[in-house]
């Protein structure tokens, strides 16, 4: 068909691009004011606002520093603002610095950025000074001298203060600018939105007298043709398919025609598709149809739909034919259930016959205790050689069935050996053209084994049937096998019943002494029972005891330890503990002298050996000792021996006293006794040798008065 040279598809096109025409001018002109009001709101809110943010936060850290480094001054106790001034110094300045300094790497002034280095130089110089005041008011002695705490109070008041009011001036004017560049962008932002919306209520109103003269335009030329269509596809809409002489109808060269044409393919598609479906219907699935192309979803889904319905129909004659089956052999299994060797042969034969197959035979697992190691014997076969394998032992592993045994599945051979097996029969012989062999398994053991040959291939649903037959097989054979042994079991049982019935009597008599002897050892079992409640009940007490005792001992100014026999520690008091560098005096329990006094230790262990062996106590002399630090000290010892309630030693108990001090008192004393001896004896001398020479020492001190 000769296409109009002026189609529908060009009307509409044209009147799109005018629109489309119109739409990008109005995106053109929005986007260009959208991306200059962006970049103002970045630069305001990335830039500006954060410097002017970041500026006030310097102009109060400056603020909060002289308040600060005055109070440290005037404000000798105050801690917390001391630590707050070390805080601000070391880190909430140089975080700031560096954020402003990041900030001012964009600023487009040029003098701004270096009215802001010289403020960071400035505030530096201004740290340095804080600092000097800082080092110089340190201590309490710092405070209290005059000198210093002028000079620093000078410092506040000739270079903290100045300094500070120059910073807070040079800030408060970079503020003042960076708060009307932020208002000189907002003022710009209101402006450009403000044209922005002039322009978009101009080219609205453009784009919609324009739309509606095409729109127009477009409904006389498209809208009528459409009407005939419509009429048709509402008759499709409800099945009715059009008349044959609705078909001869002409129509317009342009896409309107086309449409129709179009419609009247589909009127004849429908109808090979509605009878198409009619042979369906009727299951006459042979039925021929082609598709309107490769996209009609309707004429490939009845073909799938006849495909699925032909593949259901085959399913549903396998599992019809599965289901009869297993109610078929699950019959066999119940009616032979109490015998091995009818069950096997019944459900061999019924099995080869079920299947199509040709020959067939059933291995049964032997439970032969003789024997080293288990093997299967054929229990029933269907035209089988059985004077060949009647006596044949498979082992595991040994042979297909014997595989199939040890892999516990089932083994499929379609290329079957010359020499493995031969299908007879009256006319000849020849080689079956599969082997299907599935072992008996139930609960993963193994029972035995079926292998079919036929000259047919068995279908995947035939293996699977089999198997399901093989594992009931398996269930009843292990179920033949329990009742054969539970059968013998029982008898058995039977004679250890006589045997037992002989034996009761005597177990009666030794049950009437087993019951007599239970008493008594009932009645000694409740008197343990008391003594053990009395026994807990004691060693509460003397828990308690010994805890009040450890706290008395704790509470003694001196030092005590106890120890064993074998001079191991079992206990001290605090002061003991403490001496010995221990934590706690639980810690001192199983250790030695040599564990704390190097030097000392074999001495101790002797006054200590000498006490246990005399069972004497040794009391108040003098030992002594040489610290972990060097020093010798002196202590006044007693030690005493532990006895027992029999009076035997256990142990030794040890006290004594830190007497350095005394001793070192006793010394000086004894020197300034000497001292005193020797000066009364040199005094004598002189006064011997004045009397020699006739003079009296009384006279001449009288003239001298």
């Amino acid at each position: 068909m000769k296409k109009s040279a002026f189609t529908i598809g060009r009307k509409i096109f044209g009147g799109f691009i005018a629109l489309i025409i119109i739409f990008t001018l109005n995106a053109t002109v929005s986007i260009f004011t959208i991306d200059s009001n962006n970049q103002t709101i970045r630069q305001t809110t990335e830039i500006i606002a954060p410097s002017t943010k970041a500026i006030d936060e310097f102009l109060l850290l400056v603020t909060e520093s002289k308040m600060l480094i005055t109070n440290w001054v005037y404000l000798q106790n105050n801690m917390e603002d001391k630590e707050a001034l070390k805080e601000l110094q070391n880190f909430r300045y140089p975080e700031l610095k560096g954020k402003l300094s990041d900030l001012a790497k964009v600023w487009e002034d040029s003098t701004q950025r270096q009215t802001l280095d010289s403020i960071f130089e400035n505030f530096d110089e201004l740290i340095s000074i804080e600092k000097e005041i800082m080092s110089s008011l340190v201590s309490f002695e710092d405070y209290e001298d005059p000198m210093v705490k002028l000079l620093a109070e000078e410092s506040i008041e000739s270079e903290i203060l100045p300094r500070t009011n120059l910073l807070k001036a040079q800030l408060h004017k970079i503020s003042t600018v960076k708060r009307e560049e932020a208002d000189q962008a907002q003022t710009s932002l209101v402006g450009s939105s403000e044209k922005l919306k002039r322009t978009t209520i101009i080219l609205g109103i453009i784009t919609i007298t324009l739309g509606l003269i095409i729109a127009m335009f477009l409904t006389r030329n498209i809208t009528r043709p459409i009407n005939y269509i419509k009429k048709i596809i509402l008759k499709l809409s409800k099945g009715d398919l059009p008349e044959e002489d609705q078909k001869n109808r002409k129509f317009s060269k342009d896409e309107v025609g086309e449409m129709a044409q179009a419609v009247d393919g589909l009127v004849t598609g429908l109808r090979a598709t509605s009878n198409f479906a009619e042979n369906i219907g009727k299951g006459n699935y042979q039925a021929e149809f082609k598709p309107l192309s490769e996209a009609d979803v309707l004429g490939n889904a009845l073909i799938e739909m006849r495909n699925n319905l032909q593949r259901v129909a085959e399913e549903d004659r396998r599992r019809n034919w599965a289901t009869e089956g297993t109610a078929k052999f699950g019959e066999i299994l119940r009616q032979n259930n109490h015998n091995v060797n009818e069950l096997s042969n019944s459900i061999l034969s019924h099995l080869v016959k079920y299947m199509g197959a040709n020959q067939g035979g059933l291995y049964i697992v032997q439970d032969d205790a003789v024997a080293q190691e288990p093997y299967m014997a054929l229990a029933a076969c269907y035209a089988w050689d059985k004077k060949k394998y009647i006596e044949q032992k498979i082992y595991l592993g040994e042979g297909l069935a014997g595989q199939a045994w040890q892999e516990k599945d089932t083994i499929y051979v379609t290329d079957v050996p010359e020499d493995y097996i031969t299908i007879t029969s009256g006319l000849g012989d020849a080689n079956p053209t599969s082997i299907l062999i599935v072992p008996l398994i139930v609960n993963e053991a193994v029972y035995g084994a079926i292998e079919i040959a036929s000259f047919n291939e068995f279908d995947p649903f035939e293996i699977e049937f089999l198997e399901k037959i093989a594992e009931s097989t398996a269930s009843s054979i292990s179920s033949a096998k329990i009742n054969s042994r539970t059968q013998k079991l029982l008898e058995e049982s039977q004679q250890m019943t006589e045997q037992m019935q002989s034996q009761e009597e005597e177990m009666r008599q030794n049950m009437e002494e087993l019951q007599a002897t239970q008493e008594e050892m009932n009645r000694k079992q409740r008197e343990m029972e008391i003594t053990l409640q009395e026994a807990k009940q004691r060693e509460e007490q003397f828990l308690e005891s010994e805890g009040r005792l450890q706290t008395i001992v704790n509470s003694i100014p001196k030092f005590i330890f106890w120890k064993d026999k074998d001079l191991t520690f079992l206990g001290c008091n605090r002061l003991f503990a403490n001496l010995a560098g221990l934590s706690s005096p639980e810690e001192v329990v199983g250790k030695t002298d040599h564990d704390f006094w190097a030097n000392e230790a074999d001495l101790y262990r002797a006054d200590d050996l000498e006490v246990i062996e005399n069972n004497k106590a040794k009391l108040d002399y003098e030992e002594s000792q040489t610290s972990k630090k060097g020093e010798e000290t002196w202590m006044r010892t007693s030690r005493v021996p532990l006895l027992d309630h029999s009076g035997e030693v256990v142990g030794v108990l040890g006290i004594f006293e830190d007497i350095t001090d005394q001793k070192q008192q006793l010394t000086e004393l004894e020197h300034s006794k000497q001292r005193l001896q020797e000066t009364e004896e040199e005094l004598s001398r002189i006064m011997q040798a004045l009397q020699n020479k006739g003079l009296n020492i009384e006279n001449i001190i009288g003239k001298k008065s």
